[in-house]
């Protein structure tokens, strides 16, 4: 305990230093310089829902269309997410402000949607929809002002503000159903210290929107384009009926303000939208629980472990030790190649190909090279570092085979490198053809499926095949024991020893360290939120290795104690527990936190969970076999076999 006392001072410094990292800017972005009066471009990246989980490009919708629709080249992150970033007709320039401005026409008459348009427009706000726009890459957003403190004249004083990604595309009230179809841009911009002689420019720092619906015959229309809002609350919104045509005027209004935030600072608003202090306690609490239980466990076996090689190594009572029961007793078996042996290296190399992966992705990320400015950067660099880290999982599993007594290593190669990514490829291409059904943006290309087939057939599979080649030539690991002929015979296990009590118990600790961290990772990719705090991710990682690790050595030692050695694929298994945990968290985040209704976002969101508990259960499944493998070597070690 004292142990983990020193730790808590050096994990706090870590913390502190790892936040810092988190706010840092990407580097090698250089930023837009704008003089008065340049064009600002107006981009649309999607609409999104967390009801439906299915995205659909901006002009899915009958928006106003420029003259000509041009799509931005993108990454394969992007895709993935279901951006498609397209031009739009909003007409903004540096510092210049306009009044009111009507959008699709020339003659100021009024847009007519047809009832079927109509009906998609009532059925896309009914779900919830939020439209996603960018200037400057900067994403827009909806200011909202809580105020947690009603009583007397401290409102001002308690004014909490937050910001909304994105805005409501409209609103129900009373069973009818309206559209936001003004927007009021607000860009905040900053003026750059120059020279003398020099003319000033500036940088956009923040984008927001007030969306709001205005009725057709409230809106005042003059010559090119203009046209007047209405004033106070004297307006009605403009109501959509989905069972007749609706006419309609989309108008926009553009306001700049000066702000001091300077341009390296410019996500800070976007990223500060949670409260942070609760992600800080939350995180130092795991954090000195878990180095007090890993106190605790250390002392617990180290302790057991020294008394129990202390009495296995006693010359004079060799016949008593004999008797005794315990895992002196399997020597002979503990080492015996587990069934299906290309199976299990096969796993495990996939989970050390996970391993590297998330380590660099983390790691790279926290430095602030992965910030969310930079659009799909973080799915496009995880997709490729998997790929290349193929080398290390055909390494590790080739090596792995041969320790067990493996011969086909081309059939064990192909094993590793189509049974893993074959699992997550299917379930991903099941649920591709229903989202293709629903015409989303969400669904996959099918130009870009045949680009990662081909960066798996391509890139994966000849790494691993070139790993597993030199890690099956490799000698492989050295067992300090001599395996019998004839094996053992097992005695009856208690209750406890079962292996669904082991994953149950296993799961418990790691699962307890990172559940809060599992919290904001759910918002981020299923309620359309930023995450960002990569600094405290990186500590959390580190945290579930080591107590992954170390609730496997404590389990595999109970049931190398209770004269079971078939702890290969069980260690496995159960190492991977809290992998049950996260499948019971996700199940209790659907009911609790998510308003899903219909079927296909049902399947998809399980679907989605189902490949996040297998990768989640190789990964500590890996973690735990590996220090479970380390520790019974160096224990068998430790003791004199006659």
């Amino acid at each position: 305990m004292a142990a983990a006392m020193d730790w808590l001072p050096w994990s706090l410094m870590f913390l502190s230093l790892m936040y810092e990292a988190s706010t840092f800017y990407v580097p090698g972005v250089a930023p837009i310089n704008f003089h008065q009066n340049d064009p600002v471009e107006i981009k649309a990246v999607k609409l999104t829902s967390s009801r439906t989980q299915l995205p659909y490009e901006y002009y899915s919708l009958p928006f106003c269309q420029p003259r000509e629709i041009t799509y931005k080249a993108e990454n394969l992150g992007e895709v993935l997410r279901g951006d498609r970033i397209v031009n739009t007709p909003f007409q903004v320039l540096m510092n210049s402000e306009k009044k009111c401005e009507v959008l699709c026409t020339k003659t100021n008459k009024p847009v007519t949607l047809s009832v079927e348009q109509s009906r998609l427009v009532a059925e896309r706000i009914t779900e919830d929809y939020y439209v996603h726009l960018i200037a400057d890459n900067l994403p827009v957003a909806t200011r909202l002002e809580l105020y947690s403190n009603h009583d007397g004249d401290d409102k001002k004083k308690e004014k909490d503000v937050q910001f909304e990604h994105g805005y409501r595309l409209g609103f129900t009230d009373v069973n009818k159903i309206y559209l936001h179809n003004h927007l009021s841009f607000i860009l905040y911009y900053h003026r750059e210290d120059l020279e003398e002689d020099q003319e000033h420019t500036y940088r956009v720092v923040r984008f927001e929107v007030i969306p709001q619906s205005i009725r057709l015959e409230d809106l005042k229309t003059e010559e090119k384009s203009s046209c007047t809002l209405p004033e106070g609350t004297n307006s009605s919104p403009q109501e959509i009926d989905p069972t007749k045509e609706n006419q309609l005027y989309f108008t926009y209004s553009v306001h700049w303000e000066e702000s001091d935030i300077k341009w390296a600072s410019r996500w800070d608003t976007y990223l500060t939208m949670s409260d942070v202090q609760i992600h800080w306690f939350s995180i130092i609490n795991s954090v000195v629980v878990v180095f007090f239980l890993s106190g605790i466990l250390s002392m617990i076996i180290i302790r057991t472990l020294r008394k129990d090689i202390a009495n296995y190594n006693k010359e004079d009572d060799i016949e008593d030790t004999m008797e005794e029961s315990g895992w002196k007793l399997v020597h002979g078996d503990v080492f015996r190649p587990p069934q299906y042996p290309m199976i299990l290296s096969s796993l495990l190399g996939s989970g050390i190909q996970l391993f590297c992966m998330i380590l660099i992705v983390i790691f790279v990320a926290m430095l602030g090279m992965l910030s969310p400015s930079s659009r799909g950067a973080l799915m496009t660099t995880a997709c490729f570092l998997f790929m290349f880290m193929g080398v290390f999982g055909g390494f590790s599993a080739g090596r792995l085979y041969r320790t067990l007594k493996g011969h086909r290593w081309k059939k064990g190669a192909f094993c590793t490198a189509t049974l893993y990514p074959g699992v997550v490829f299917g379930i991903c291409f099941i649920l591709n053809c229903f989202i293709w059904g629903k015409h989303s943006s969400g669904a996959v290309p099918f130009p870009t499926m045949v680009a990662l087939l081909c960066m798996w057939f391509g890139i994966s599979l000849p790494l691993i095949y070139l790993g597993y080649y030199f890690g099956f030539r490799k000698q492989p690991y050295d067992n300090p024991v001599r395996t019998n002929q004839i094996p053992r015979q097992i005695p009856e296990q208690r209750w406890y020893m079962n292996r669904f009590v082991g994953i149950l118990m296993a799961g418990i600790l790691p699962f307890g360290a990172m559940f809060i961290e599992l919290f904001f990772i759910f918002s981020a990719i299923w309620e359309n939120q930023f995450y960002y705090l990569f600094g405290f991710l990186f500590l959390v990682f580190i945290i579930l290795v080591v107590s992954c690790s170390q609730i496997s050595i404590v389990m595999v030692y109970f049931q190398l104690c209770a004269e079971d050695y078939r702890w290969w694929w069980r260690n496995f298994l159960v190492s991977g527990g809290s992998a049950f945990y996260v499948l019971v968290y996700a199940i209790f985040y659907f009911v609790n936190k998510l308003d899903i209704v219909e079927f296909i976002p049902s399947l998809l969101y399980f679907g989605y969970t189902a490949l996040m508990v297998l990768s989640f259960w190789l990964l500590t499944g890996t973690i735990g076999f590996y220090a479970a493998y380390m520790f019974v070597r160096k224990i068998y070690a430790a003791v004199k076999i006659d």
